[in-house]
């Protein structure tokens, strides 16, 4: 403030807060409520909250990263074990996806070299077309042709068929 300001319109600002005077001896109701919530209440859950987040930081899985045990083959199976062949089926499934997911990185590490390299990329990137090739046509002779209801039982009659179509070109 300037020093020729009106003190009678503002007058100066008390130099220290003033004390308040309490008019009873009993403590106020609002201190007292919360002290209590959060003693009882508060506390106990967040300290329930801590414990049980540090035994799960500790044991922590990954959700992605499910692991399944390998069950026996459809061939290994008994006849007339139906849930042994639906374990078959779904671990061919499971499989069926992690194929398709290779199949699926090693085109992209082809495009990515072709991309990369340019018009050179035949001399290039021999070494990845050729892993391609070699993927696609093991995937292409284990799963081609199954159609889109294909299970465990039709691809291992495919496999049949091509051992068979073999030992008679041996023959």
């Amino acid at each position: 403030m300037p020093l020729d300001y009106d003190k009678g319109a503002y007058p100066e600002p008390p130099r220290q807060t003033p004390v308040v005077d309490k008019q009873t001896a009993l403590p106020d109701p609002a201190v007292i409520l919360s002290k209590l919530f959060f003693y009882s209440v508060d506390l106990p859950v967040t300290k329930f909250r801590d414990a049980v987040s540090s035994i799960r930081a500790r044991n922590k899985t990954v959700y992605y990263h499910q692991k399944f045990r390998r069950v026996p083959d459809l061939t290994e199976c008994q006849e007339g074990d139906y849930l042994c062949y639906y374990e078959a089926n779904m671990q061919w499934k499971r499989d069926y996806k992690v194929d398709q997911e290779i199949v699926k990185i090693i085109q992209q590490r082809m495009r990515a070299c072709q991309q990369r390299e340019g018009a050179s990329f035949e001399q290039n990137c021999a070494k990845e077309v050729q892993q391609f090739n070699e993927v696609t046509r093991n995937y292409q002779s284990r799963y081609g042709d199954l159609g889109g209801n294909a299970n465990a039982r039709k691809c291992l009659m495919k496999q049949k068929e091509r051992m068979m179509a073999a030992q008679a070109q041996n023959a």
